[in-house]
């Protein structure tokens, strides 16, 4: 595999050998006029990124589908198979209730790798929910490749506190639907 580099709505770059951290969102779980509220803020794309999740982890907005255990486990699996079927060596991951973070080494293209989770979470979860061919994801996802140890380990402790600072649970291996309650 070779550095990758797409652009749909976002930019998409995929280096060698390099963690990637990705969040899906549920569909309808942005408010209307989000990427234009976020375009202003004039910070560093770290930061509003940050920014952005805090305001969204409050999840005030649209679907909360995976606050169902067994929507929420269908996504889990989803994740745990791609990481067993050698796409991607899963480091970190959370289910939030209207969206996902993983941290991963993937060993196939990203857009391949994302397609392969969104889709056969969202076939079991929608099948669950009887909403057969309606979306459940958002269309695109967000990633951003580490640069380094340090960051590497802050993004890791970013997505298995992320049930902690919701305040959905105490500790992070409270939280079943995580990498750290393993």
């Amino acid at each position: 595999m070779t550095n990758i580099f797409y652009r749909r709505n976002l930019p998409h770059w995929q280096p060698e050998h390099c963690s990637i951290f990705v969040t899906w969102r549920l569909h309808g779980s942005l408010p209307v006029g989000f990427a234009q509220h976020l375009r202003k803020w004039n910070s560093e794309p770290g930061k509003q990124f940050l920014n952005a999740d805090r305001m969204l982890d409050a999840a005030s907005n649209g679907p909360l589908w995976l606050n169902d255990p067994e929507i929420a486990w269908h996504a889990q699996r989803a994740i745990e198979r791609g990481a067993a079927l050698g796409h991607y060596a899963l480091r970190a991951y959370v289910i939030m209730p209207n969206h996902a973070h993983v941290l991963l080494d993937p060993l196939v293209p990203l857009a391949k790798l994302t397609l392969g989770i969104k889709r056969a979470s969202a076939q079991d979860a929608n099948a669950r929910l009887g909403r057969t061919g309606q979306p459940f994801w958002q269309d695109e996802s967000f990633d951003h490749w580490i640069r380094g140890p340090g960051e590497f380990s802050k993004i890791h402790a970013y997505i298995e506190n992320n049930p902690v600072k919701a305040h959905l649970c105490r500790k992070p291996e409270d939280w079943p639907w995580s990498s750290a309650h393993k």
